[in-house]
Order: structure tokens, then sequence, then C-alpha cells
């Protein structure tokens, strides 16, 4: 049998060496990274594709919950965290194998044994979306959208977005000219963003309403929202009605 190929994520050298020691006695495991935050995290799964990351939730910039966003739905992962009933509560909903601070080798070994085992069966990938939505503390609307790049991570403000456009399974976040294409629903951005200044104006676009000119009637019950850039966007006749109760 080939090794399982493992990443080891945490923001914590200690909790990385408890890892790197319980992983090291198993020799059908290959360590191919350690990353200390989200962002390198990313890069290396990226540049080695492993088969498994040990992700560890709390971390600073970047979170357990955001590099799994980025990561996307192909990755297999084991969470890693201290105790956190709502985060535990949703794995256990989805099916999501996590470690709970502080774990022994054999609950290491458990863990190990069930990703082999998915590997083997080539489960299903897991509902990414579903598992931010419901694991991660609700905070208000999002300040920030992660989008990767390949190896690289663009942090894009909210208040740089000008509108976002649905693309097969993708969105493209427009800012200042430029497209940044994320593997996600617009029904998931919808629901991030301030819905104060965030609308859904078209099945396929949800539009900062700072952008707005002005709208245009186009044909019977649909219009055109030109922005102040002079891009215009189509607006059906239930995104006019959102769009008029925020104007």
């Amino acid at each position: 049998m080939n090794p399982l190929r493992i990443v080891i994520v945490d923001d914590e050298p200690l909790a990385r060496a408890v890892v790197r020691e319980y992983a090291s006695a198993d020799p059908e495991v290959e360590i191919i990274a350690e990353c200390g935050n989200g962002f390198d995290a990313v890069k290396a799964v990226a540049e080695h594709k492993p088969d498994l990351v040990l992700l560890d939730v709390q971390m600073p910039k970047l979170d357990g919950f955001e590099v799994l966003e980025l990561l996307g739905r192909e990755q297999a992962v084991v969470f890693i965290t201290a105790y956190d009933q709502y985060a535990l509560r949703a794995f256990e909903v989805h099916a999501v194998d996590y470690l709970l601070k502080p774990f022994s080798a054999e609950r290491f070994g458990e863990a190990i044994a069930r990703a082999r085992e998915r590997q083997r069966a080539k489960a299903a990938p897991a509902d990414v979306e579903a598992i931010v939505r419901d694991a991660k503390p609700k905070s208000g609307p999002a300040g920030r959208v992660l989008i990767r790049d390949g190896a690289d991570v663009h942090v894009l403000p909210v208040d740089a977005i000008d509108y976002v456009e649905a693309q097969d399974d993708y969105v493209a976040f427009t800012s200042g000219g430029k497209q940044y294409l994320k593997d996600q629903t617009l029904a998931a951005v919808e629901a991030a963003l301030d819905p104060s200044r965030f609308v859904r104006i078209h099945r396929s676009y949800v539009l900062n309403i700072d952008r707005i000119s002005k709208v245009e009637l186009y044909a019977k019950d649909s219009r055109i929202a030109i922005l102040r850039d002079g891009t215009r966007l189509p607006v059906s006749r239930a995104g006019y009605a959102r769009l008029s109760q925020l104007l």
C-alpha cells in the first residue's frame, strides 16, 4: 500500500510536534509538509496535493474553516480543535472526522484509519459550504472574501467588490476592473455579504448598491443597472423589487 501523504497545519509548534510524533510512528504515513498558518497551508496543498490535511480550526489570520473553503471539495481533511461544542455538532452532522485536543496516539490512529478507508472507497467529497456554514460561529456579515489562485490567496475587502456573477460552477468577484473566480455558489455569497449593501438583482448577479449610477427600463418587466464605470447589468423583476427597498 502506498503511504498516506499528509500535511500538518497548526499555528502552535507543540501541537505540530505531537501530530508529527504520532504520524512518524506509522510507517504507512508520510509527512510531506508542516505549516504554521493557513496561507502556507493553501500553498503546500496546491504544490504537494496530499491525501489528507490535518487542519487546526483555531488559527489567527486565516482559520481552519477559511482554509477549508479555499481548498475546496476534493481535499480530504481531519479537523484538529480545542473543545468547541458548536463546531463538534456540525462535524458530527456532516460526518467529518475531527481530533479533539488533547488526543491520544490511539485516537490519532483511528482518524488515520478512517481516512485510509475513505480513500480506498473513493468516498464522496465533503459539502464544504455546509460545513463552513454550520461549524463556523456566526459573526455578522463577511468583511473580506478569500479567493484561491493556484498556490496564492487573494484577500478582497468587501468594500472593494463591485458585483458578483455566477459562472457555471464558480462565481466571479469583480473589483476595480479585475475578476477573481471562486468555487462557490451565488447563494452562499449572498448569504455571507451584508444585505443592506449587496442585493441579488438577477439570478446571476449580486450587486454592491454603492456602485449604481442609475437603473433604466430595458423591456417590459426588465431593467438595466448602469454602474459608475459604465458596466451594464440585467435587473429582473424580483431583483428590481429588492433593489427598490434599498435605494
